[in-house]
C-alpha cells in the first residue's frame, strides 16, 4: 500500500460529495493518522516487520566494554585477578606469567549466542570455555573449549583437532580463515539446546550436538573421558582461558537465545 495514497484517502474523507465539511469521529481520525505515520515509517526503513530481528537488537549484554570488569571475576575467586588480566588500549590483555587465573563471568548461560574479537601473541594460546562449572579444579574439566592459538607457531596449531577454532581435542575446524598473528579474528559461538556452532571470522567452522552419540565417542576416545561432567552441564560460566601466553579480547558481547 502506498503511505501518500493513504494519507490522501485521509484528507478526502473529512469532506462531503458537495465539498462541505463533514463531522467525523475522533477515534477514527486518530486510528488513521497513526496508520499514515507507520506506513510512512516502514517506507524508509523506520521500522521492520520482522519483530524478532528489532528485538533482537535490543537484547545484547556487553560482557566487556573496553573499560568495566564488573561483569567478571577469577574462576573459583571473588574479585578480579589484576595480576593477571589487565585492561590496556580498551582490551582485556592476559599478563604473561606461571601464576595464570582464568576469567569467568559472574554470570552463568544455557543457550546463547557469544560474539567478541581475540588476537595472540606469536606462539601464544587461550581458549574460549562455556558451559563451564566451577565443582571442579579446571573450567575444561566441565566446559568445552573454543580454542583460540597462534597455530604457525604454538605446537597445538599442527594438529586440526588442537587448532585454532576447534573443539578443542575433539572436533577440527572445517573452511577455516585465521588472521595473521597481531591481527584481530572475530569469534562467535551460538548455543541453542544441544546445538552448538563455532564461527570465525564470519565462516562456521565447527557444528556438533552436546549428548550426541558422535561426540560421546570422541570424548571417550579423549583426556576428557575421565571427567564425567564434561559437556554434560546445561548452562554454566564463560571462561576466558589464561594460559600463561600474552592474549587480547575486546568487544565481548552475549545475548540469551
Amino acid at each position: 500500500m502506498n503511505a501518500g495514497l493513504e494519507c490522501g484517502r485521509l484528507d478526502r474523507s473529512l469532506r462531503s460529495p458537495l465539498n462541505l465539511p463533514i463531522q467525523m469521529n475522533p477515534m477514527r481520525i486518530h486510528s488513521k493518522l497513526l496508520l499514515c505515520f507507520f506506513l510512512v515509517a516502514l517506507a524508509t526503513g523506520c521500522v521492520s516487520l520482522n519483530g524478532a530481528e528489532s528485538a533482537n537488537a535490543h537484547e545484547w549484554e556487553i560482557l566487556f566494554d573496553g573499560k568495566s570488569i564488573e561483569k567478571w571475576r577469577g574462576y573459583k575467586r571473588d574479585a578480579f585477578p589484576a595480576k593477571t588480566w589487565e585492561i590496556k588500549d580498551g582490551c582485556l590483555k592476559a599478563i604473561p606469567g606461571d601464576d595464570g587465573v582464568d576469567l569467568v563471568t559472574k554470570e552463568q548461560y544455557g543457550d546463547f549466542e557469544l560474539r567478541l574479537e581475540w588476537k595472540v601473541a606469536p606462539g601464544a594460546n587461550s581458549g574460549i570455555l562455556y558451559h563451564a562449572s566451577e565443582a571442579t579444579d579446571e573450567p575444561w574439566q566441565t566446559g568445552p573449549e573454543m580454542q583460540v592459538l597462534d597455530d604457525d607457531k604454538h605446537a597445538d596449531g599442527q594438529d586440526p583437532l588442537t587448532s585454532a577454532g576447534s573443539l578443542y581435542a575433539l572436533i577440527a575446524p572445517k573452511n577455516k580463515k585465521l588472521k595473521p598473528v597481531g591481527e584481530w579474528n572475530e569469534a562467535r559461538i551460538i548455543v541453542r539446546g544441544d546445538h552448538v556452532e563455532h564461527w570465525l571470522n564470519g565462516l562456521k567452522i565447527v557444528e556438533y550436538e552436546l549428548g550426541s552419540p558422535e561426540l560421546n565417542k570422541l570424548i571417550a576416545a579423549s583426556k576428557f573421558k575421565d571427567w564425567p561432567r564434561f559437556g554434560k552441564e546445561k548452562s554454566g560460566h564463560i571462561v576466558l582461558q589464561h594460559h600463561h601466553d600474552e592474549v587480547w579480547y575486546r568487544n565481548i558481547r552475549v545475548r540469551r537465545l
